[in-house]
């Protein structure tokens, strides 16, 4: 059996920022990732991870999104760089998908699980499960608890440079449409930062309408549509803000479609499509985020757990965000040729 069997990990909880993500309807099957040839957990038949062959377990709630697909990359090329094998489980934003994913990678006896972006609160079967049987647990923005070696802050300060952008270019005064997801810790964690930033402003008039997952793009569109249809042309300022840009790119998709010019729009995470966007005019700016090297840097981090056994202390890696607008896109994209691929 692998050493990491007799792993003890730290429980003193740190303060983090805190994410939030609300739960999709039930039933929702896993589905595989095509992503280094790897399988998914959920219903797999595979034999046990044997010493020498280790087991690196992703849970992801979305591993379609950007951003997600970028974290999972890194981690995939650095755990396969290291010998290990890994399994990818796209839980499509249902938390009992997800802890019946971790539970089967602890029958399979895997060596470490990442959560990608599930709040460690709605984890619990799956983490009691990891917690019993040793097996160290790292999360991309899910936070801290009993049996999680390292976290990523990223979800409240990526929200800060969009949601300052917002209130800078409408004069803190107009209205704004607000598309949260309150399942994802991430989410969670960004809408309390705009929230705490807008309380500054009570000349900024928010409306906020929760998307879901799988459905974001569709529910962007609908929701901005609704809204739109309220929000006449030269009524006032106007904005939408979205926790990550993809229901943002929804919401454009409905501006376009009503041939509206007038409305500002944000996101968070820069995935392509959003650069993309920032470069022809339709997103107003993003935040980008390096997901490939925080999934590196997770896995490098849960290798480091595992050597140091029951010294180990939990860690919460904060990375800095580049805020994304048509005045620096070029001169971004120098620097990040790869934020296009």
């Amino acid at each position: 059996m692998s050493t990491r069997k007799s792993l003890h990990l730290a429980t003193a909880l740190i303060a983090v920022s805190g994410l939030a993500l609300t739960a999709c309807s039930s039933g929702t099957t896993p589905s595989e990732s095509t992503q280094s040839g790897s399988q998914s957990a959920a219903g797999s038949s595979s034999a046990p991870a044997q010493d020498g062959d280790q087991l690196l377990g992703i849970v992801s709630i979305t591993a379609t999104d950007s951003n997600n697909a970028r974290v999972i990359a890194g981690a995939t090329e650095a755990a396969e760089a290291a010998g290990w094998k890994v399994e990818v489980v796209d839980a499509q934003g249902n938390a009992d998908t997800a802890n019946a994913a971790i539970r089967n990678f602890v029958s399979k006896e895997a060596d470490a699980v990442f959560d990608l972006v599930f709040p460690v609160t709605s984890l619990g079967a799956g983490l009691q499960a990891t917690q019993d049987a040793g097996i160290p647990v790292a999360t991309w923005g899910g936070g801290l608890g009993d049996g999680v070696v390292m976290t990523t802050g990223d979800g409240a300060p990526f929200a800060e440079p969009a949601t300052q952008a917002l209130i800078d270019d409408m004069g803190g005064k107009g209205s704004v449409l607000a598309l949260t997801y309150r399942t994802g810790q991430v989410c969670r964690d960004r809408e309390g930062v705009f929230d705490e930033m807008l309380k500054e402003y009570p000349d900024i008039t928010v409306t906020k309408s929760e998307v879901n997952i799988p459905g974001f793009l569709q529910d962007g569109a609908r929701h901005a549509t609704a809204w739109l249809a309220a929000h006449p042309e030269g009524s006032e300022n106007l904005a939408i803000w979205g926790c990550w840009e993809d229901p943002t790119l929804g919401a454009i998709s409905a501006l376009q479609q009503q041939g509206r010019t007038d409305v500002l729009t944000y996101g968070i995470n820069g995935s392509s499509a959003a650069i993309k966007a920032v470069q022809d005019g339709t997103l107003t700016a993003t935040v980008y985020e390096d997901g490939k090297g925080e999934g590196a840097k997770m896995f490098e981090i849960v290798q480091d757990a595992i050597e140091a056994g029951d010294s180990w202390e939990q860690q919460t890696i904060d990375v800095p965000g580049i805020l994304v607008t048509a005045d620096n896109v070029e001169s971004f994209l120098e620097d990040h040729p790869e934020a296009l691929q």
